[in-house]
């Protein structure tokens, strides 16, 4: 079953009298519990898509349609309350707030959003991602691969429909970046959350259901649309 699409989605940045296509005419469509990766070179517009996707941008043209209704006839903060509740993200950067612990980053969308935390739901999450003892931690005392994972439970607080990641590994060894994308998977298969993931890591995007490349903002190769001609 389809949870989001976008079509036509056209992004145009303007420099003096020329413009860059930085997304030019996508129509793509994702499906509940799907694990999507969205690879191309630096430049080729994978993450202005993401950011697109999920509102944190509107486009120069086009639709990014999310349970029957257009993004982007939202106002700012419809918006910014359908984000906070239903869009999770995890970004390269960390994004903690560093003077609270890492219990308090992962409460806050919960907090900000003025409901009452869901306390089993969020201990068998922390527990997910091996995080239990370093709750009282500032982000500060915690490695990368920690604080990795107390972002994604921080996107995962509000227990959203989709989850966006832009190179969520970026930052991280090797080793550390696998162990962290394949939580990542398994939390989002467990919790039936649809995954659409940046990266420039091939590796990475391998472990995707899905494996979408984009080349001077335009889909190059979907593997979706491959194993359907298949």
């Amino acid at each position: 079953m389809e949870i989001i699409r976008c079509e036509d989605l056209t992004k145009i940045y303007r420099s003096g009298t020329s413009g860059v296509h930085a997304v030019d005419g996508v129509s793509l469509s994702f499906e509940q519990g799907s694990f999507t990766a969205v690879t191309g070179k630096s430049g080729s517009g994978k993450s202005t898509l993401l950011h697109l996707l999920s509102g944190l941008d509107r486009p120069t043209g086009g639709r990014v349609i999310y349970q029957d209704n257009n993004l982007f006839d939202y106002n700012d903060n419809q918006l910014s309350v359908l984000r906070r509740r239903r869009f999770g993200f995890v970004f390269q950067a960390y994004n903690l707030v560093r003077e609270l612990t890492a219990q308090e980053n992962i409460l806050l969308p919960v907090m900000l959003d003025g409901r009452k935390a869901d306390e089993d739901y969020l201990k068998r999450l922390v527990e997910m991602l091996g995080i239990e003892d370093r709750l009282g931690h500032l982000p500060g005392a915690l490695s990368g691969g920690q604080q990795q994972r107390v972002c994604i439970a921080q996107a995962l607080a509000n227990k959203p429909a989709l989850l966006f990641a832009d190179e969520p590994t970026g930052n991280l060894d090797g080793k550390t970046g696998r162990e962290v994308l394949t939580l990542m998977r398994t939390v989002s298969n467990e919790l039936g959350i649809t995954m659409i993931l940046v990266t420039h890591d091939l590796g990475v995007a391998e472990q995707a259901d899905r494996i979408i490349r984009l080349e001077d903002g335009r889909v190059a190769e979907d593997s979706a649309e491959e194993k359907v001609i298949g």
